[in-house]
């Protein structure tokens, strides 16, 4: 194989564009199928000026990780970071985290293809097709990432184009149809409002997060990562921000779509355009699911190798030189979650889990600069106020959580500190 060998028994076969593929498809996922609905019932077409809002958040944070993963080549992400700054029992709770939020995000992605392939075949949705349905997606994505690196990514590049190009072609035609009539505001904008929607679409732009998890392979992470996080971030937003304004101008009642893009696309494409739609939104959650098996299995890789998680979580397999065990483990819980529906009380945990992330690793690239001592091959103007910003940002959207996920996250935290503890004491 010609790709570098890591030293750690993984392979850097993720390329420049391999990453900026895997950083799309981390983003891109089941959030923005709904969303566009969900944010206008909140602020009408002011949920136009929230997509853009969030977007300047989600970027001044990316910034923040575009920094911080130019000093680092190694497997792990915002939990190496942590590690690295604020020590290991911290770092684990980051890590630990980011793993049950994205188990959680797999679970529900998987069902909602599922309620999207019933579209074409309405028993999908139920019984032992429903099951069947989840477990062979699962099954044939973890294949996939069992047998290398190269693979993977090359699966992820095709269903990242499989995504992309049905939602552009959704903007491109619909901008032909918009009503801008339906761009005028019943009421003046309510401030709580808007900071909810503000704070939910924070689901739809994060994943840059996820993807700086396999730095360990890729090749020169320290320079292609923040290269990828830019490209990715800039196209996201550029496709969100056109998806809201075609939803808005084309669908009069947008706030009472369960599925927008589909309804819309009936409106100016036709059943066609349904079709086209919905297949979409099943190679989008594909990709998505095969970006969270890539990265949420090295997650567990990176614990295991510093002895936070049992040791043979780090073990690759000696002739695909993938972490297998790490692999099969992820997939495995992911699955459970996704037949049993358990997933829906952890996914609460989700947004939380991705601030306190961005957080560790905002702290950290103020820590690192105070320090001076791993050298950055991107520095980011003005980094340590950005990184002010973008934690009184993260501040500002935890106060817009509720009990409930206050609640479940500290649930989940005590689970992790006694899961860190265990392992520390077997590892002694």
């Amino acid at each position: 194989m010609s790709a570098q060998d890591t030293g750690a028994g993984l392979v850097r076969g993720i390329r420049r564009w391999d990453a900026v593929a895997l950083m799309i498809n981390c983003i891109v996922g089941a959030g923005i199928l709904g969303l566009p609905s969900q944010v206008y019932a909140l602020t009408g077409p002011y949920s136009l000026l929230a997509f853009l809002c969030c977007a300047v958040v989600v970027t001044l944070i990316a910034f923040c990780f575009a920094e911080v993963a130019s000093r680092f080549t190694e497997t792990g992400g915002a939990y190496l970071y942590a590690r690295e700054t604020f020590g290991p029992v911290t770092a684990f709770e980051v890590g630990w985290l980011t793993w049950i939020a994205r188990l959680s995000s797999f679970a529900a992605i998987s069902n909602v293809l599922v309620s999207y392939a019933s579209f074409y075949w309405p028993p999908a949705d139920s019984g032992l097709w429903r099951a069947l349905l989840i477990a062979g997606p699962t099954v044939a994505l973890t294949s996939i990432n069992l047998a290398g690196i190269r693979e993977t990514t090359t699966v992820n590049n095709l269903l990242t184009a499989g995504k992309l190009i049905p939602l552009f072609l959704f903007a491109a035609a619909g901008l032909f149809f918009i009503d801008l009539e339906n761009y005028r505001p019943a009421a003046p904008l309510n401030a709580s409002a808007f900071s909810l929607a503000v704070s939910q679409l924070v689901f739809a732009y994060t994943g840059f997060d996820l993807a700086v998890i396999t730095a360990g392979e890729m090749r020169d992470p320290r320079r292609n990562l923040p290269f990828a996080i830019v490209v990715a971030i800039a196209v996201v937003a550029l496709l969100y921000i056109l998806i809201q304004t075609v939803c808005i101008g084309t669908l009069p009642q947008l706030e009472a779509s369960q599925k927008p893009l589909v309804d819309a696309s009936s409106r100016f494409l036709g059943p066609a355009g349904v079709s086209v739609i919905s297949a979409g939104a099943i190679l989008s959650g594909l990709g998505t699911m095969n970006a969270i098996l890539l990265a949420g299995s090295r997650v567990l890789f990176a614990m295991g190798e510093r002895n936070e998680l049992p040791r043979f979580l780090s073990i690759t397999h000696p002739k695909f030189r993938t972490p297998h065990v790490s692999i099969l483990i992820t997939a495995g819980v992911a699955l459970t979650m996704s037949v049993s529906g358990t997933f829906t009380y952890m996914l609460t945990i989700g947004v939380i889990a991705k601030l306190i992330a961005f957080m560790a690793t905002c702290g950290s690239l103020l820590v690192l600069r105070a320090r001076n001592t791993l050298p950055a091959s991107f520095i980011l103007p003005g980094g340590r106020f950005v990184a002010v910003l973008s934690l009184a940002l993260c501040v500002w959207l935890l106060f817009h959580s509720g009990w409930p996920e206050i609640r479940a996250i500290g649930i989940a935290c005590a689970v992790g500190f006694l899961i860190h503890a265990v392992s520390r004491q077997a590892v002694r």
